[in-house]
């Protein structure tokens, strides 16, 4: 990506074919789970903010692909994460072993739920 893109829209169109496809499942997935949901680009991320705070953000790189939705749910549903490569803050997954869907809104969902607590 040679230049730094302004939205998630020309985020994706760098990215190849099948992983834009699998970000897009992503972002889908978060925006009809939290409708209120807004896009934004932040540290050079596709990032969906919830109540002026992100909530996700999501990237392509080479070898795998990125979901974060923050430490606290990685911390909370972590016996889920077993086959993946988490960080602190990420969680790594490749197209041949996406992330499934009930995983993704159980993520969304306890970071949403520590947002509405208003905890930093």
């Amino acid at each position: 990506m040679g230049v730094k893109a302004a939205s998630i829209d020309e985020y994706l169109d760098e990215v190849d074919p099948a992983s834009r496809q699998e970000l897009e499942r992503i972002r889908v997935l978060v925006t009809r789970l939290v409708p209120s949901v807004e896009e934004s680009m932040s540290y050079g991320m596709p990032t969906l903010k919830y109540k002026n705070r992100a909530l996700v953000y999501f990237t392509a790189s080479k070898r795998h692909l990125s979901f974060f939705p923050s430490s606290w749910a990685i911390e909370e549903l972590k016996d889920r994460l077993t086959d993946y490569r988490t960080t602190e803050h990420a969680i790594q997954f490749t197209l041949e072993k996406p992330l499934p869907t009930p995983l993704i809104e159980d993520l969304v969902r306890v970071h949403v739920r520590e947002i509405d607590a208003d905890r930093q």
